[in-house]
């Protein structure tokens, strides 16, 4: 590893937003992808499998471990969302699926072995940022299972939940409200294990957004590498949605891990509510300032502190997307200036 890149683990159910995270995450020079965990979600597991060795392929890091995980949520029956990512999970688009294999572990037991090992280095350089783009369910069976593994651990940049909004649910945001038990737990454990946390989610999700020429432009390359598949990516979103541009959704999550200024965050507390007929999922994050309330609430407060993401630099962050997958990276873009 370079002593200027980070080493990051990406937790995905890919999913068109999760396709577009790889691509960053697997091209920019920053990052040091060490591995990647499959969970069921956007796609079942299986196809999320397919759809992250595809990926890795077009974007030329099959050196990258892929490992299947969780099928399913710790207590919910699994969904998909088929209407929003194609029934091949990654936009239908006729890419030639990847033959490559898996590696034959567990996606919690890959975890465990990547955090492990960069616990044993001594090096602080070496700790990993894991990056959940998906339901927690992996995380949270890891961080149960094998809580020493958190040693290994720099930080948890995760997509999911909100502070004002839900997708799911009127309440909820998909990767919360699918194993809303896994969220929960994460949360608790990181508030046990002094884990520092960024939620990165709805609130900020749909701003960094590539135009329909944007892409166009990436697919007329024609290099069937990663350009042209987040091109092809982008457009498959413009069309399903009659829209001249798309959110980059989940890559955002990797922009924030590359170039942290690009988001304003407060510490908050986060809670994750298990009930509520209309509020099951929600992450709940309490913005009180008067400590009167804070004191007089009966719940108390929440154990966990977590960097939530509030507003973002969407251009910066599209642009930063685009540059890397094109080849185009401008010194600005990777935050080593400005």
């Amino acid at each position: 590893m370079a002593a200027s890149t980070r080493p990051v683990v990406l937790d995905v159910d890919t999913g068109v937003d999760d396709a577009c995270a790889l691509l960053l995450a697997a091209r920019h020079p920053a990052l040091d992808l060490r591995a990647v965990t499959c969970v069921g979600g956007n796609a079942p597991v299986d196809a999320v499998v397919t759809n992250t060795l595809t990926v890795l392929e077009a974007a030329g890091r099959l050196d990258v471990p892929v490992a299947r995980g969780a099928a399913r949520p710790l207590l919910e029956h699994p969904v998909n969302a088929a209407h929003v990512h194609g029934a091949d999970g990654m936009g239908d688009l006729d890419w030639p699926k990847s033959q490559a294999a898996p590696d034959p572990r567990h996606a919690v037991e890959l975890l465990r072995d990547v955090l492990l090992e960069a616990a044993a280095s001594g090096d602080p350089d070496d700790l990993v940022t894991l990056v959940p783009l998906a339901p927690l369910t992996n995380v949270a069976l890891l961080l149960r299972t094998w809580p020493e593994a958190a040693a290994g651990l720099r930080e948890v940049v995760f997509m999911g939940g909100a502070a004002h909004v839900g997708n799911a649910t009127a309440s909820a945001e998909f990767n919360v409200f699918h194993d809303p038990e896994a969220a929960a737990v994460v949360l608790d454990a990181a508030g046990e294990l002094g884990l520092n946390v960024t939620m990165y989610g709805l609130d900020v999700f749909y701003d960094p957004r590539v135009t329909r020429e944007d892409a166009r432009a990436m697919v007329e390359r024609g290099d069937r590498g990663p350009a042209e598949l987040g091109g092809r990516l982008v457009g498959f979103q413009c069309e399903r949605f009659d829209s001249t541009a798309a959110t980059i959704g989940d890559a955002g999550a990797v922009c924030a891990v590359i170039d942290p200024s690009g988001v304003r965050t407060e510490r908050l507390p986060v809670r994750v509510e298990l009930a509520g007929t209309w509020s099951r999922g929600r992450t709940i994050v309490d913005r009180r300032d008067w400590s009167g309330d804070m004191a007089h609430d009966p719940h108390g407060a929440a154990p966990s502190l977590v960097d939530v993401c509030l507003d973002v630099d969407a251009e910066r962050y599209a642009r930063l997307w685009v540059d890397t997958l094109t080849g185009a990276l401008m010194p600005s873009a990777t935050g080593e200036e400005g």
